[in-house]
């Protein structure tokens, strides 16, 4: 099965069919919101709201270990993972839509790991390419059916938050070679790594980042949001043809 985790500005999937909601409970305590299950282009998915309903868990409070098992309990074999971010590359202006190749983390304190060592011996993944390629292609081939173009690649900083970043920091994260900057985008793809999830991101840009472009005195927060509302049809349309690929 086919999940789609919903970040800011994809708070529901309104084009889902036949709805019936789930709450679920994991070893790992609450998922951010019940799950969704429903058809999207007459395939079924599974639909989890990644900052809860009406929108009230910042990033770093996210339970990302519950997300993830949950949905892997359901049986869910792919994960395709919207977020929206900033652009710090010239190619990622605002308005792209993105499938990063790399990430960086650069948060602190999340719990990251189911592997812990508490139960058994710390387990290691390779994360060399820490995002599925067979799942990219998808997203890649599903955009060219539904007329939408993708930025293919990229690096994703994923920093603490709350607050946005400032225009030095931003100015580490270009040295360090990071195209986007977002929020959410760890643990939640390693955690997919470790249960053998199948994972990609569809990277959502809805501004430039501070210090750069149209934000090198400040982010104009309020446009930002519009924009994400006007960028969630495009990405529903590529939902749309992703589905129709089956499991």
């Amino acid at each position: 099965m086919l999940a789609i985790i919903g970040g800011s500005g994809l708070d529901r999937l309104s084009a889902l069919d036949s709805t019936r909601q789930m709450t679920v409970s994991t070893p790992y305590g609450e998922p951010s919101a019940p799950l969704v299950f429903g058809r999207l282009n007459k395939r079924d998915v599974v639909f989890l709201a990644r900052h809860g309903e009406n929108h009230r868990l910042p990033p770093h409070k996210i339970n990302y270990r519950a997300n993830i098992w949950a949905l892997r309990e359901q049986g869910v074999k792919n994960i395709v993972a919207i977020a929206t971010v900033g652009g710090i590359a010239a190619g990622v202006g605002a308005g792209t839509l993105a499938i990063p190749h790399q990430v960086i983390d650069y948060t602190w304190g999340r719990a990251s790991t189911y592997f812990e060592g508490d139960d058994g011996p710390v387990k290691h993944i390779d994360f060399t390419q820490p995002y599925c390629e067979t799942l990219r292609a998808r997203l890649l081939h599903a955009a060219q059916r539904a007329g939408e173009r993708l930025h293919a690649g990229g690096t994703y900083a994923a920093t603490q938050g709350p607050r946005l970043e400032s225009a030095a920091e931003i100015a580490r994260l270009a040295r360090d070679g990071a195209d986007m900057v977002g929020m959410t985008g760890m643990p939640e793809v390693a955690l997919a790594r470790e249960l053998g999830l199948c994972y990609a991101t569809l990277a959502v840009v809805v501004n430039a980042a501070a210090g750069t472009g149209a934000s090198a005195n400040a982010i104009d927060l309020p446009q930002a949001e519009r924009l994400a509302r006007e960028l969630m049809t495009r990405v529903v349309r590529i939902l749309e043809e992703v589905a129709a690929d089956g499991d």
